[in-house]
């Protein structure tokens, strides 16, 4: 299946804790960390949900 990387751009702290274990469960733990995951609906409404926080990159 393909895939998705996604980066932590900006710091969890002061955000809202959905928002937190948000991250978590994408698993971005720190800043600057790039993960790879899955490219599906569940995976993209993660994104959605803290676009503001990290960016996808190629």
């Amino acid at each position: 299946m393909a895939t998705i990387k996604i980066k932590q751009i900006k710091s969890r702290i002061g955000a809202p804790v959905d928002q937190k274990k948000t991250l978590l469960a994408l698993g971005l733990h720190k800043i600057s960390q790039v993960v790879e995951v899955e490219d599906n609906p569940s995976m993209r409404g993660m994104i959605r949900k803290v676009h503001h926080l990290v960016t996808v990159v190629d």
